[in-house]
């Protein structure tokens, strides 16, 4: 572990940060949200904390713009919570955010304490550095709860009227790292479904031939879930946007085979047998579209049926074309000799909610030449590339909030249904 006297304050901060356990099972949200609150004094911001869910405290730090409700505002969200971490395949202790050779080790140095911290430190350069005033409220919110779906954080604010009043025209939100040398621009995401198919039929005795057991007609309709896997396995391989670049994730839907259950003993043959799927889809595909065919698939054997563990009934994605929000964005990376990928978000984030209920968001978490370490042991994030990071954040919020395009304060021109 490596520390200097002259480390920046940037880096202090996130550091601290860091070593705030909000692990699941047990996030420590007050410790957090104590901490956040006294980096919101320190920059001289209003501090508004909601409780949607008791214990489950939603921070949202706001500097003032000039122009009031006039002008829609900036969200700059990030999670407070981070999964849980193996300690015996850690080489450095996953909660000290100990600095070693210019890395910092800590479970939510990637996913996403780095961004939360960017956005507070390229808010003390502008406001208390640089004297800029912005024209739109900003607001930076921490929400908990996103690692384990965002059920009890995000999905329930965005039906309060806190949410209304903060009168959103852009949320900025996580994104990935990128081993190369771009930034990954997430403007939409797929939709998880997590289905259960249940196979019914009869049964007997192991050593006889019985017509209509559950076995056979299991294999006959997984076969087919499967085969759909493997035509889009072979698109991500194959397929090209109209602008030339490869498919990515994103862009197809991935079926996977993660549960089967059933039986009783080993000389009966039972009656049910249980197959479970996580299925992501792609904004390419409408959510109906892909509803039929899991009906046919069901459909084509008797006494098979399916139930949804997890639906996502909608889908909406933020538009690229003609976007001023995404212009200024486009703006800032060419001014800082940076690349951007834009794409759709393999997995799933709190923007789900944020574009359903019709306000646009760019994913985002400026991390370049950087293995993607999320989740993973050893999560570490090179201060370098933080501070670049930060420096990002620091150009582009001016360019957002000097955005005059009078559609930018009509955000529902930015979402569309997939």
């Amino acid at each position: 572990m490596t520390d200097t006297a002259a480390e920046h304050i940037a880096v202090t901060n996130f550091r601290r940060y860091l070593r705030v356990k909000t692990v699941h099972p047990e996030p420590d949200y007050v410790g957090a949200e104590a901490l956040l609150r006294e980096f919101g004094r320190d920059l001289g911001l209003e501090a508004q904390v909601h409780n949607v869910v008791p214990g489950k405290p939603i921070v949202i730090l706001t500097w003032r713009g000039t122009h009031g409700k006039s002008l829609k505002s900036l969200v700059l969200n990030s999670h407070i919570d981070v999964v849980p971490v193996f300690r015996e395949f850690w080489t450095q202790d996953p909660f000290a955010a100990n600095k070693v050779n210019g890395r910092i080790y800590a479970r939510g140095a990637q996913d996403m304490k780095c961004v939360g911290i960017q956005y507070l430190e390229a808010i003390r350069v502008l406001k208390l550095q640089r004297g800029y005033m912005p024209k739109r409220d900003i607001h930076v919110m921490f929400v908990p709860d996103e690692e384990i779906g965002g059920h009890d954080g995000m999905e329930k604010f965005i039906h309060t009227p806190e949410w209304t009043a903060l009168n959103a025209g852009l949320v900025l939100d996580e994104g990935l790292g990128n081993p190369e040398n771009a930034y990954k621009v997430y403007h939409g995401e797929r939709a998880p479904w997590w289905i259960k198919v249940s196979v019914k039929g009869e049964t007997g005795h192991g050593s006889q031939f019985i017509e209509n057991t559950p076995g056979p007609k299991l294999q006959r309709v997984m076969a087919k879930f499967l085969a759909f896997r493997d035509e889009q396995e072979a698109q991500l391989k194959a397929g090209v946007h109209a602008d030339g670049r490869p498919f990515s994730l994103g862009d197809v839907t991935t079926v996977n085979l993660t549960m089967l259950s059933g039986g009783v003993q080993w000389n009966v043959i039972p009656n049910q047998l249980d197959m479970g799927f996580d299925i992501r889809i792609s904004p390419r595909m409408p959510l109906a579209k892909f509803r039929a065919l899991l009906d046919a698939w069901c459909a084509s054997e008797e006494g098979v049926s399916y139930e949804f563990i997890q639906l996502t009934p909608c889908n909406f994605v933020t538009p690229l074309d003609n976007n001023p929000w995404w212009h200024a964005l486009q703006a800032t990376a060419k001014a800082r000799d940076v690349a951007l990928d834009p794409t759709v978000f393999p997995a799933a984030t709190d923007s789900r909610y944020v574009r359903r209920a019709r306000v646009p968001a760019l994913g985002i978490s400026p991390m370049r030449n950087t293995p993607v370490l999320l989740h993973c042991h050893d999560e570490y994030l090179d201060e370098s590339m933080f501070l670049e990071g930060l420096d990002f954040y620091t150009a582009l919020l001016p360019r957002l909030d000097e955005v005059v395009d009078p559609t930018a304060e009509d955000p529902k021109l930015w979402t569309v249904e997939c």
